[in-house]
């Protein structure tokens, strides 16, 4: 019975990182399955395997999200604001995949543990919310946007004289590369972003020391986040694949080279755990500007921001609720 609260803490983590899976499998694979680089089967099993194996890179994304974001109390109170966290965030998660929207796993999680933290009097560590994620998180959509726009450029000037047929095959099986580094890039930062709130659990109920992460953590976090992307996200990608703009197999592989390249320098760079779906779907909006500006559903994207911006109040909200509904039945 002692190890029934931490496993019930670690139940709700996997259950999140299953929603994380499942919610984001749009950002690795929306772009290759629209453009008819890959079969929707065929995508979700590569991204799979790329989330399982990119898990095990993002130690630094882990730290940050263990012990950069609140101060947990020893005991049964830490336990209950990682719970309550993990509820809000797996809610705010449903929540959107319902509608369509490519919310942000990573800052539902976050918000959560921010909104809990604040419930049960704990610290909450603002300074490192500001550098570590608040700073990245208005900086990566914009570095997409931009990156994403001088990327799709460049090619379209390299194969300016290229006959668009030929171009457009080989870009498709460029696809499959970009991709995986794409999926890749998402295992790197949100199974890492998991297996530190379980670091965190674990540490509050006294059950690890120090600053490694626990190999079967990061190991059980990578399949289940594996596991949840191959159920696949339909929902969310055909928002990303098709009602942003339309793409072709050039357009996809810019857009997910980009995102792929700012995941890695923030994940193994700096630790910082950015928006896989903020890093994605700007990308997406840059490389579609190079056709015209107005080629972008701009209407659509002002709904996907608007869902951003509520992620970190509502998972929060959520999360704070779920500390006090606890707190009144358990404690």
């Amino acid at each position: 019975m002692e190890w029934l609260p931490i496993g019930i803490v670690i139940a709700l983590a996997m259950g999140f990182n299953y929603t994380n899976g499942f919610h984001d499998a749009a950002n690795a694979i929306a772009t290759s399955v629209s453009t008819r680089a890959l079969t929707p089967r065929v995508a979700l099993g590569m991204a799979a395997v790329a989330n399982l194996f990119g898990a095990f890179f993002g130690k630094k994304v882990a730290d940050t999200v263990g012990k950069g974001i609140i101060e947990a109390p020893q005991g049964s109170v830490g336990l209950l604001i990682c719970a309550a966290a993990l509820i809000g965030a797996i809610g705010w998660n449903l929540l959107t995949w319902w509608y369509g929207l490519p919310s942000s796993s990573s800052h539902a999680l976050i918000g959560g543990l921010g909104g809990a933290a604040l419930a049960a009097g704990a610290t909450v560590k603002w300074a490192g919310i500001w550098e570590k994620v608040v700073i990245p998180m208005v900086a990566s959509p914009i570095v997409g946007i931009i990156v994403g726009y001088l990327a799709m450029t460049a090619i379209l000037w390299l194969f300016r004289r290229a006959q668009p047929g030929k171009v457009s095959r080989g870009f498709r099986y460029a696809q499959t590369a970009s991709a995986a580094a794409m999926a890749f890039g998402h295992g790197l930062q949100d199974a890492s972003k998991t297996a530190g709130v379980v670091v965190l659990a674990l540490t509050v109920g006294g059950y690890h020391t120090g600053s490694e992460v626990p190999w079967w953590v990061l190991l059980m976090s990578a399949i289940v986040i594996s596991l949840g992307t191959y159920a696949g996200g339909w929902r969310i990608m055909r928002t990303l694949g098709r009602r942003i703009i339309h793409l072709d197999p050039p357009h996809g592989f810019a857009a997910e080279s980009t995102a792929a390249g700012i995941l890695y320098v923030a994940g193994m760079g700096f630790g910082a755990p950015i928006s896989t779906t903020h890093t994605i779907t700007s990308a997406i909006m840059g490389v579609g500007s190079t056709k015209r500006l107005s080629a972008v559903r701009w209407g659509v994207a002002s709904n996907i921001v608007g869902a951003w911006i509520f992620t970190f109040p509502g998972a929060g909200l959520a999360a704070a609720v779920a500390f006090y509904i606890g707190n009144a039945i358990l404690l």
